[in-house]
């Protein structure tokens, strides 16, 4: 190993940058040449490559998104084009490739194998902690918090006023940040896409436990099959047309801010284990992070199987409802 390239895909997370200071820092450790991939795979297409010293991953690891910069590529999933894309890596004769990002940039980086045969390494990275083989993936603690921390203020109006709000989260495909931020914030109800919404039975509850003495807080992925916030509301409203009902969508403020500290440990972690494990002779894993300790999953099984929710935290928020406004 003299050359690792690496790159950050899909979209942005918190802790990326940390995770490319492990890797850069670590590769030099090793007299290897950390070669950084600009806009993802992108930045292949176009040979858009950075030689990475100490000074260019200096004073980053509190920085969120990404220094390397992330972006979509259509010519990518051409394999024409990416056939052509894919002789910048031989040209600057990387041995390895590091993808940070989700099950579709291990997609990407499992085409690169099979295409021109060099190692890849997955580093899983999504604020949707969809990925299979880890607990958490980085920048989902990050987002968590910053859920939260939004939801506590919304509930000051929310009892103010005594309003209803569905509060809108990140989550096309997956309800995990939705559920975890609804039980950590006190949220009444969430509604997620693994779970089947009934717009008459989410009417009755709110009304039985608001009865419009008190503010509630409902959590809405924004991948739920009966909508997003507004849609919801629009749907609900006939069936509480006394109640005064309110959308907030969090948006991509879930997505920057300075990582927390849980997630600079979880990505330098990765970031480093990811270069000892090519030099040791793997290939195509992902780095997983199980029990507190370092796991590796085979990166068809990280691209194929996805983590899924803990539905008995739905089961926890039917317990903690308030039934009526007196108790």
């Amino acid at each position: 190993m003299k050359r690792i390239a690496f790159l950050t895909s899909g979209g942005d997370s918190p802790g990326m940058n940390a995770c490319i200071r492990a890797i850069v820092k670590n590769c030099l450790h090793q007299d290897i040449q950390p070669v950084g991939i600009r806009d993802g795979f992108n930045g292949i297409m176009h040979g858009d490559f950075w030689e990475m010293t100490y000074d260019d991953v200096n004073n980053i690891i509190q920085s969120g998104g990404t220094i390397l910069g992330t972006a979509r590529s259509e010519d990518f999933k051409d394999a024409e084009k990416r056939k052509k894309g894919l002789t910048y890596l031989l040209k600057n004769k990387i041995d390895a490739l590091i993808v940070i990002g989700g099950d579709g940039s291990f997609a990407g980086a499992n085409a690169i194998s099979n295409e021109i045969g060099i190692p890849v390494i997955g580093v899983p990275a999504t604020i949707d902690n969809d990925i299979y083989g880890t607990d958490q993936t980085v920048g989902f603690d990050t987002a968590l918090n910053t859920v939260v921390e939004a939801v506590d203020k919304i509930r000051d109006t929310a009892s103010s006023h005594k309003r209803i709000f569905f509060v809108e989260v990140m989550g096309r495909d997956s309800g995990y940040l939705a559920l975890k931020s609804a039980v950590a914030s006190g949220a009444e109800m969430v509604l997620i896409p693994e779970e089947e919404t009934n717009i008459e039975k989410l009417a009755i509850q709110l009304k039985n436990q608001n009865q419009g003495k008190r503010g509630s807080i409902v959590i809405v992925a924004e991948g739920d099959d009966a909508g997003g916030s507004m849609d919801i509301i629009g749907k609900v409203k006939p069936h509480m047309e006394d109640f005064d009902l309110r959308a907030t969508v969090l948006g991509h403020i879930q997505r920057g801010g300075r990582p927390s500290a849980y997630d600079r440990i979880l990505a330098t972690t990765m970031g480093a284990e990811a270069v000892d494990i090519l030099i040791a002779g793997k290939k195509n894993v992902m780095v997983g992070h199980v029990a507190g300790k370092i796991k590796y999953v085979d990166l068809i099984q990280g691209i194929k199987l996805h983590a899924l929710p803990d539905k008995g935290k739905l089961d926890l928020l039917d317990k903690l409802r308030t039934k009526n406004s007196s108790k």
